[in-house]
């Protein structure tokens, strides 16, 4: 489930408190989460200091002081956090990292990975790109580049935004908080849309990416930030997970309907089928 809003507010909290720390200990305890399968993780991040910590769509991906990377993704379940010594460990943690402070002091904070589902994982780049697979950032996405992406596909347009290589970082809430913001119907066909409607939808991303930032991400099951705290996003859904209920805006029922698997909310008089 974590999108972008959740995995960048990962990735805000751990930043400042593991960039230069020393990893002292691999505590791996599932190698099924690796990718490739039978690297030896524990040895590649044994002493190595982490010099970076940036977020890539839905990708935390940490760089090690010998340039190697590595990123991790949350998958539906996976919450990645902070945590003392001696620290209760909740069952289905498959990775700690103890880290040392630049001061030298050890053990003095560990960076646990959990994932009950085992939908994400850690991927292993070494010094390859982090971008493989991915569109641009929808958080710098200019109109006239994502009118390019959408020009040559038929598919609904919440299809297209769910897909990684056209747009890298939504995901199924914000997918449909997007459209409802922008007022466009999810099953419009993304090669159809007029230049006012991708520049209101272009807006549309980045204001409620940036608002769900600003409220630390959405909880709706698993997630939490990487202090255990779960997100306040999920009170501001216009459309997500309120089928039947008043529009916050014309009051008419939100309807749900399933597009490729995937439950998609919207509504019928503010987001008109053309």
């Amino acid at each position: 489930m974590p999108e972008l809003p959740e995995v960048q507010t990962v990735v805000s909290n751990i930043t400042p408190r593991v960039v230069g720390s020393r990893v002292r200990k691999v505590q791996l305890n599932r190698t099924d989460i690796l990718t490739p399968a039978g690297i030896n993780l524990p040895a590649l991040l044994t002493g190595r200091t982490i010099t970076n910590v940036a977020r890539r769509a839905k990708r935390i991906v940490v760089t090690l002081d010998n340039a190697n990377r590595f990123y991790i993704h949350l998958g539906m379940s996976g919450q990645l956090t902070l945590a003392t010594k001696g620290s209760e460990i909740k069952k289905h943690t498959h990775l700690i990292l103890h880290l040392a402070n630049g001061n030298g002091l050890r053990d003095t904070i560990e960076l646990r990975f959990r994932d009950p589902r085992r939908f994400g994982g850690v991927f292993w780049l070494g010094r390859d790109s982090a971008d493989t697979g991915l569109g641009p950032e929808p958080l710098t996405l200019r109109p006239a580049a994502l009118a390019r992406a959408l020009a040559h596909t038929r598919r609904p347009i919440k299809s297209a935004l769910l897909d990684q290589t056209v747009i890298a970082g939504l995901g199924n809430i914000y997918a449909d908080e997007c459209l409802f913001l922008a007022g466009v119907h999810p099953l419009t066909p993304s090669n159809v849309l007029t230049p006012g409607q991708i520049g209101r939808l272009n807006r549309a991303i980045k204001q409620t990416l940036r608002r769900a930032i600003a409220a630390r991400g959405s909880t709706l099951r698993d997630y939490v930030d990487a202090d255990n705290k779960p997100g306040k996003y999920r009170s501001k859904h216009n459309v997500y997970g309120r089928e039947g209920k008043p529009c916050t805006k014309c009051k008419s029922a939100i309807t749900r309907i399933v597009l490729t698997g995937r439950s998609t909310c919207f509504c019928p008089h503010c987001q008109p089928q053309s």
